[in-house]
């Protein structure tokens, strides 16, 4: 177990923020994470996985733990059915492009969301009418306390829209080491319903698409509204597309005719946060360094040099006005440390 003193934390974080973590661990094995955890059992210990959903707004004076665990498992369930399971350092895009290049679908919709397999549950990521949830199995983590390895069924992890048991019951508690998830091998549910994705597919006059037309058709979408965290700072997107009751979205249509929504059930209508972001004049405003991205207003950015403290402050701004304007708090989805 290798442990270095005052690290920079810049390449491990998709905003790009220069800060230092006191002590950094890199955890490439279970072997070296117990240690780790028998080690360090009473000290302050903050996990990293890719760094691709928090905004970092000071040094970190604890000891990072940073998971680095490569590996997938595959496990027949059924004749229709397979498991898979990747260790929580795997790059989460790459390892959808490797169950797609298997012919296994379910995860087609969620390419290029930027991270790994272990963060993914926490946030129970989502994009085009699909979530985590819609295909885990279960995670296994180890309690930080005990150093003792746990399963947690997708049940346990009380999914919600980009919320999991991870982000708040047991917060700061567990250490996801692995994911499992149930694919399909063949007879093909593909989600296409997301107008953005249909489009694509039109464009291309693909009528019958495959697995890797879907992925593909995702990643066109992706690439041509986020920016590349490897070529500018960010997180992808950086507030929860809100959601108010019925009677709240036909004043809000009264007053902003086209306001764009998805009902989600008969009392509940989904608002784009970036549409409301955009509507009150944000996108492509900059800030010195710390700015909207011109493309995409859901999407915050560091154009270089920007600190995390400079970053928040103009996601407190964007909130204030949006409450102003709309009546609506917007959440946010990274997390801010």
């Amino acid at each position: 177990m290798k442990i270095e003193q005052r690290k920079s934390l810049k390449k491990y974080n998709t905003f790009g923020i220069e800060v230092f973590a006191r002590e950094y661990i890199e955890i490439s094995s279970e072997s070296i994470l117990k240690e780790a955890l028998q080690v360090y059992k009473d000290k302050t210990l903050f996990i990293l996985s890719g760094g691709s959903n928090m905004l970092l707004t000071k040094d970190i004076e604890a000891t990072i733990l940073h998971l680095t665990l490569k590996g997938i498992e595959t496990e027949e369930l059924s004749d229709e059915y397979v498991c898979v399971t990747a260790n929580a350092g795997e790059n989460w895009h790459e390892f959808v492009q490797y169950c797609i290049q298997q012919g296994y679908s379910g995860l087609e919709n969620l390419s290029l969301i930027p991270g790994n397999v272990g963060s993914a549950p926490i946030q129970n990521i989502g994009a085009y009418g699909v979530e985590l949830k819609d295909t885990m199995i279960n995670c296994e983590a180890f309690e930080i306390a005990t150093g003792e390895k746990y399963t947690f069924s997708n049940e346990d992890c009380k999914f919600g829209y980009r919320d999991s048991i991870f982000k708040n019951v047991v917060k700061g508690k567990y250490v996801i080491s692995k994911v499992s998830f149930r694919l399909r091998k063949k007879n093909h549910v593909l989600n296409t319903s997301y107008g953005a994705i249909e489009a694509a597919l039109s464009a291309q006059n693909i009528q019958d698409p495959t697995i890797k037309d879907v992925a593909d058709a995702v990643i066109q979408i992706r690439k041509s509204k986020l920016p590349d965290p490897s070529e500018i700072g960010n997180s992808g997107s950086f507030f929860k597309n809100p959601v108010v009751s019925k009677s709240q979205y036909l004043n809000l249509l009264d007053r902003f005719p086209e306001i764009p929504s998805y009902t989600i059930d008969e009392d509940h209508i989904k608002i784009p946060a970036g549409w409301l972001i955009e509507q009150a004049g944000f996108k492509g405003k900059r800030w010195g360094d710390a700015g909207v991205h011109n493309k995409q207003a859901l999407v915050l950015v560091n154009y270089g040099n920007a600190t995390g403290q400079e970053i928040l402050n103009v996601s407190r701004e964007i909130q204030k006005e949006i409450t102003e304007k709309f009546n609506i708090n917007l959440e946010t989805e990274v997390n801010i440390i």
